[in-house]
């Protein structure tokens, strides 16, 4: 007898072969046999037109202050996700000093918009070390697994103190230290290092994250030693500029370390890099001996605007900054008043806070253009006409009041969509030709981040629902959309246990009703520890999650069951064997 067999269903085994019918039969948290399986499970589930695709594998969360307190790890394991990898754009908490605490939050908050006083009121701050941060997080069962990235900002200023903070250059004997701590991080089982290289990173206080303009030299030692330690990815955000010389260096480190590197590449309207040619540029370093990968996203990257969360296009109006810090009763009561409304609507925004701002706030507060009602049945390749000028002129009304009523709706819930990011052209073409790559990964959900701005943790999900099945303009196979989820993530920091319905492998295992396979709308929370915000997305299909062979989510509801662990470096088939 088996402990668990799922029956029937189509088996797409994460490899991209082609999908056929079969059982799977579990055994001690490893997939012990695929195909006719005569025996009984104790425990078993009907799979019969279903799909049974591996558990999802998300390499770009931010789950760093999340994952000390949270078991559930909503939203990602609500869509399939079964590992995450977190740490991403050199931001972390660990190695960390206690008189760094709060600011390494106000860091975290200002990057990834993660609320500081949920934060500071859910981290328990037991450790100080890299080392000692994975430990901490072994304490806590969760529904997931769980891997990270020695963070480049914590470690800066764990070395560095006030004048790594500031971006001052390091001395000799400093960038020494920071490889040391790379080296006994990646040892102790993180998954490799990351950097963030762009100056929209920036914390709470308007601080660039340190090791933003950090020179070569830099870069390279921490590079080198994680390569010392004998494995592990070298993730980064950038903005690219030409005197960066970002692909020359990367291409160097790559190609004498032969560790692989991942930056994030992005369809921008601020980068001077076409994204053609910062494809062109990694290319031609990996056709010389590198090992570069571009991370992409899967919709354009924006923000969900909404008057209780992080923007909205009124932002910055004198009337609203007059309400902004009263409880929400008290400004709907404003908001609902039409002689408010022609005020506010009849106002010129202030200023944006610092400089460097001024396009993302011009964006937000009059690109209407841009900018789409996020309904129901909300797509996200929107085109122009669905925007909030198109409506706006189809009904003859202001867009900027049509923007007002939008948020009005739903009892002052409404929500508008702005793509800032990867939606240059109207439409998301060019994504297609990148996930039929193979120098790609599908990532950037940035699970567990911008929690009042952004909801992409749901990409598998959207992955499968929107590319494998309803993109009118051209989908990719389902085959290959489970793929980028499963086997590629995975291999990349050598997880070379799960991503695969095959015996031997991790029972980490997917169960969808494929045809009621479908992403729900957003909703804003307020779940967080201190009451902290957060926009959440769910979705229907999901039969049954399954995390090392236990059932973890049956039709969208979590079981109870914690089986997921910190992963401490690469994984192998025979590992798995053996631990069990």
């Amino acid at each position: 007898m088996h402990d668990l067999v799922i029956r029937g269903g189509t088996i797409l085994d994460g490899t991209g072969a082609a999908r056929f019918v079969a059982d799977v039969a579990v055994d001690g948290g490893l997939i012990t046999a695929v195909g006719q399986i005569s025996a009984a499970g104790r425990e078993e589930i009907d799979a019969t037109g279903k799909l049974i695709a591996p558990g999802f594998v998300d390499i770009h969360t931010h789950y760093d202050g999340q994952a000390t307190w949270d078991k559930e790890m909503a939203p990602s394991s609500w869509h399939g996700v079964t590992t995450v990898v977190m740490g991403n754009c050199g931001v972390g908490f660990a190695p960390a000093r206690k008189e760094k605490h709060e600011w390494l939050i106000g860091l975290m908050e200002g990057v990834e918009d993660i609320p500081g006083t949920a934060l500071a009121e859910g981290m328990k701050w037991d450790w100080e070390s890299f080392p000692d941060y994975l430990d901490a997080l072994e304490r806590l069962p969760r529904t997931v697994d769980i891997g990270t990235h020695v963070p480049h900002g914590a470690l800066r200023a764990y070395v560095m103190g006030e004048r790594g903070a500031d971006n001052e250059e390091p001395t000799a004997e400093d960038i020494a230290e920071m490889g040391r701590l790379v080296e006994e991080g990646v040892r102790a089982g993180a998954l490799g290092v990351s950097t963030s290289r762009t100056v929209l990173h920036k914390s709470i206080d308007g601080e660039l994250v340190p090791g933003t303009t950090a020179t070569e030299p830099e870069l390279l030692a921490l590079g080198r030693a994680m390569a010392r330690a004998g494995h592990g990815v070298f993730e980064l955000t950038s903005d690219l500029l030409p005197e960066w010389d970002e692909f020359g260096w990367m291409h160097r480190l790559s190609s004498e370390t032969g560790q692989p590197i991942v930056f994030t590449m992005l369809q921008s309207p601020i980068k001077q890099m076409h994204w053609k040619d910062q494809m062109s540029a990694m290319r031609s370093a990996n056709d010389n001996g590198a090992n570069i990968f571009a991370a992409i996203g899967l919709r354009g990257i924006g923000v969900i605007m909404n008057w209780r969360g992080t923007v909205h296009p009124f932002m910055r109006k004198p009337s609203w900054q007059a309400i902004k810090d009263l409880g929400w009763d008290a400004q709907k009561a404003k908001l609902s008043d039409p002689a408010f409304k022609a005020q506010l609507l009849a106002e010129e925004n202030l200023p944006p806070p610092s400089p460097d701002m001024a396009p993302f706030f011009m964006l937000v507060t009059a690109a209407w253009a841009m900018q789409f009602p996020l309904t129901d049945d909300f797509s996200y390749e929107p085109t122009r006409e669905e925007s909030v000028f198109g409506f706006a002129s189809a009904a003859a009304k202001d867009s900027a009041e049509f923007a007002y009523d939008q948020l009005m709706s739903d009892d002052g819930n409404g929500m508008i969509y702005l793509p800032i990011l990867n939606y240059m052209d109207g439409n998301l073409e060019f994504t297609k030709e990148l996930l039929e790559a193979e120098d790609t990964l599908a990532s950037l959900s940035d699970g567990g981040a911008h929690c009042g701005t952004i909801c992409d943790a749901a990409a598998p999900t959207f992955l499968l629902s929107y590319w494998a099945r309803d993109r009118k303009a051209g989908t990719i196979p389902l085959e290959l959309a489970v793929k980028r989820q499963c086997y590629d993530t995975a291999r990349l920091y050598g997880l070379n246990d799960r991503g695969v319905l095959k015996p031997g492998f991790l029972a980490d295992i997917n169960v969808i009703d494929f045809d009621r396979l479908k992403l729900q709308k957003p909703w804003l929370a307020f779940d967080l520890p201190a009451g902290g915000k957060r926009l959440l997305q769910k979705a229907t299909g999901y039969v049954a999650t399954i995390k090392s062979g236990v059932v973890t989510f049956r039709d969208g509801h979590m079981t109870g069951a914690l089986p997921g662990t910190v992963i401490r470096g690469p994984q192998s088939v025979m590992m798995a064997e053996a631990a069990e």
